[in-house]
């Protein structure tokens, strides 16, 4: 775990990503923010893929995605059997689950311009990437996250005043969770994997400094898991084994994403942050499956 945070917000992270939801239920938690704001990929989507046009849109709407929800067996837009990590960070934070998905709302402002003053909005998308231009055309790249969560809070200003939806983002909770998908595109046809890692860089601080500037300051970031060991990779091996480039070239960037988030907290004053290492986690999972439960 790498971070610049308080205990409180390291513990949410770490905590989430290795136990779970509390025991307690939320209905039991402190409430520690106001709202919680969503980017990233399958590994938050709560559902807005289902919003989106075309036969190639990776969505979670299978009988198998939701069958062991909470309060009955339904597809949720989840990338999961139930929860996941969205919603149980959700449930450190007082919150009863992720908040809504974005596009599921925006039909509606009424009920999006609630939704994002009372709990938040989720705008991660299955299959997106740092880069626009991974998977085009199949989810919401980060850029365009950036740009609904901008119109959002325009939306908020309109209601309650610039003053008033500035200090609520100050307040909330930025979750992301993204970068995978740009390095399994990459992984398929390499090339120069310096150039990528700037890019991915440059457009992932573009991301933070933009939303800094709309006045949020505290952020969690989870970087790349084990992308060598997931299932489709494993699946291309003859024996099995994990792809060791595609775990070499995760690292890589999570090396320099910590560098990233190091380098924004000190010129950008207030930013607070947690960076939780589910690469670690990963390794230390597939070391010893039975001790994580798994």
């Amino acid at each position: 775990m790498g971070c610049n945070s308080s205990l409180a917000m390291v513990s949410i992270l770490q905590l989430c990503l290795i136990i779970g939801a509390p025991a307690a239920g939320p209905s039991k938690m402190v409430r520690l923010v106001p709202a919680m704001y969503v980017f990233g990929d399958s590994t938050l989507d709560v559902g807005n893929n289902n919003y989106l046009p075309g036969p190639n849109v990776p969505r979670a709407n299978t009988p198998l995605n939701g069958v062991d929800f909470p309060g009955g067996a339904r597809a949720t837009g989840r990338f999961s059997n139930g929860y996941h990590v969205a919603d149980f960070i959700a449930m450190r934070l007082g919150l009863k689950e992720s908040p809504p998905a974005y596009l599921s709302l925006a039909p509606r402002p009424t009920a999006l311009l609630l939704s994002a003053l009372a709990t938040g909005v989720s705008y991660a998308s299955a299959g997106a990437g740092i880069l626009d231009s991974t998977n085009a055309g199949n989810n919401i790249p980060l850029s365009k996250q950036v740009r609904y969560m901008e119109s959002t809070k325009a939306a908020m200003e309109a209601r309650v005043g610039k003053a008033a939806a500035r200090l609520l983002l100050s307040r909330s909770f930025f979750l992301f969770s993204v970068g995978s998908n740009d390095i399994s595109v990459f992984a398929a046809a390499p090339g120069d994997v310096a150039a990528l890692y700037a890019k991915l860089i440059s457009g992932y601080s573009a991301a933070i400094t933009d939303l800094y500037g709309m006045g949020a300051r505290k952020f969690g970031i989870i970087n790349v898991g084990l992308l060598g060991c997931v299932p489709v990779a494993r699946a291309l091996s003859a024996t099995g084994a994990c792809n060791d480039g595609l775990n070499q070239l995760s690292a890589g960037f999570n090396d320099k994403l910590r560098s990233l988030m190091a380098g924004l907290a000190a010129r950008l004053p207030g930013l607070d942050y947690s960076l939780a290492d589910n690469y670690n986690l990963s390794q230390v999972t597939f070391a010893n499956p039975a001790a994580s439960g798994t």
